[in-house]
């Protein structure tokens, strides 16, 4: 572990305590207020903590080079917008200067006029109380007047980047279940990824396999249907080369049988034709599509929206560095040859 402390003699690297304070992982926040023209201003800071609940305050700083100092410096109200997991592009738009970074946006007027965004985990609209030196930064303290707050999940900023914030999740068994004898290292453990993946693929898969029963659709129709409606006009091939991670492969057979059940039309070359659904093919997708997306929502809830935020980017990760090149849906599809 480095050290850097002048009294010592030891020298102090100004970026690496920078990256000494970046360890201290914070939430992530824009400042709104009005100058004395009525111009909105506003600026990203992840530099806010609480004061006090009685009263209510808060503080932030401010570095003396901002060019919003004077507007900020002259406000009898700003509002501190505390910013939700999805408002990574507004804390980018914030942090820049130079252009009109309200353009566009839906707002809403609190407190002196204050311009308030949409879309925030919590908006406090405060009134200035106290300014006070901090070195580079002026310190901001003020008196919360009002506020409000959703249960969306909180944007985060550690080590320079942006992060999600996550509760931990306990044992995958209730804690009277759980074994207190020590594991064997060569054995699976509870929290082993395999096991995490796997059982929570069953456990979610095993509900939409309810929904293709009633439907009289298997594993791979399931697949190829829901493929087509995004990639309306692949081969046999293409299909399985999509879903090719599931395991399960379509055949002939059964894209001929869902053929004559009128979800299906083979077009061009008979051996290998390019598959499309029908009318009737796409609305029983929708339907599997919709029945899929509500078994999604009711997981997702009972999980809580922060951690479900959190999922959602663990998961897109794993795939993104694990991925052997396979294709995916979204992928735009060869044309057919003339």
């Amino acid at each position: 572990m480095g050290h850097h402390d002048p009294g010592l003699g030891l020298p102090f690297d100004a970026r690496e305590f920078r990256n000494a304070l970046g360890s201290f992982t914070t939430g992530v926040t824009i400042i709104t207020t009005r100058d004395a023209d009525g111009t909105p201003a506003g600026i990203t800071a992840n530099s806010f903590n609480s004061v006090s609940l009685d009263p209510p305050m808060v503080l932030w700083s401010l570095a003396r080079r901002a060019r919003s100092l004077p507007a900020f410096a002259g406000a009898r109200h700003w509002a501190v917008h505390i910013l939700s997991a999805q408002q990574e592009a507004l804390s980018n738009r914030f942090a820049k200067s130079g252009h009109d970074k309200f353009a566009g946006l839906e707002l809403d007027e609190g407190h002196g006029g204050v311009p308030l965004l949409r879309g925030c985990t919590t908006r406090l609209q405060c009134r200035s109380a106290f300014r006070y030196e901090g070195g580079d930064h002026l310190i901001f303290v003020g008196e919360v007047l009002a506020f409000d707050r959703s249960e969306l999940p909180p944007l985060v900023f550690q080590a320079g980047r942006y992060a999600f914030a996550a509760r931990r999740a306990g044992s995958v068994r209730p804690a009277s279940e759980t074994a207190t004898a020590d594991v064997p290292a060569a054995s699976w453990r509870e929290d082993h990824l395999g096991y995490l993946l796997g059982r929570a693929w069953f456990q979610f898969y095993a509900r939409i396999r309810r929904q293709l029963a009633d439907a009289r659709l298997g594993d791979a129709d399931y697949f190829a249907l829901t493929t087509l409606a995004l990639q309306d006009g692949a081969t046999l091939a293409g299909l399985n080369e999509v879903f090719a991670y599931s395991g399960v492969a379509a055949t002939e057979q059964r894209m001929q049988a869902l053929a004559a059940r009128g979800l299906l039309d083979a077009q061009g070359d008979a051996d290998a034709p390019r598959y499309h659904l029908t009318a009737h093919g796409r609305a029983l997708t929708q339907q599997l599509i919709a029945a899929t997306a509500a078994i999604e929502a009711e997981a997702l809830q009972a999980c809580g929206a922060p951690e479900a935020e959190a999922l959602r980017h663990s998961l897109r990760h794993l795939i993104r560095n694990t991925d052997p090149g396979l294709p995916d849906p979204w992928q735009p599809l060869e044309p057919a040859p003339p």
